[in-house]
């Protein structure tokens, strides 16, 4: 599966972004997918993620009541809906497909990865 993150952008503390990742293929619905984030110097970092079904998700504890993740299996596109965002959000946001179906956050979980899409968050 092929993955295009797009939605990031600049935007001022307290605002919103909300993220998509569209995916190529009829088998999107048999992935778990994640969101994850590289900020300058730092390793990547799970953000969330959401089950094939879209009935199970999962946060970092630093986003957790800001960020809301989704999908839409007949798009094939999953979404991060960020909220009251912080400076300390500003990152590269990659989205990832985990073809086993765990939902989990752990980085190797993923095998599939999009190319990342920049947000930045001014004080």
């Amino acid at each position: 599966v092929q993955l295009q993150a797009s939605g990031g952008g600049l935007v001022q503390a307290g605002g919103s972004l909300r993220l998509s990742c569209a995916a190529s293929g009829r088998t999107f619905s048999t992935y778990a997918m994640g969101w994850f984030r590289q900020a300058p110097g730092k390793e990547r970092e799970f953000v969330a993620a959401i089950s094939r079904s879209g009935d199970n998700t999962n946060y970092k504890d630093s986003v957790k009541g800001r960020f809301t993740i989704s999908r839409d299996n007949a798009k094939s596109t999953v979404y991060l809906q960020m909220n009251s965002l912080k400076p300390e959000d500003t990152a590269l946001y990659y989205c990832a497909a985990d073809r086993l179906g765990r939902a989990t956050m752990t980085l190797e979980h993923y095998y599939y990865w999009g190319q990342g899409t920049q947000v930045t968050v001014s004080s």
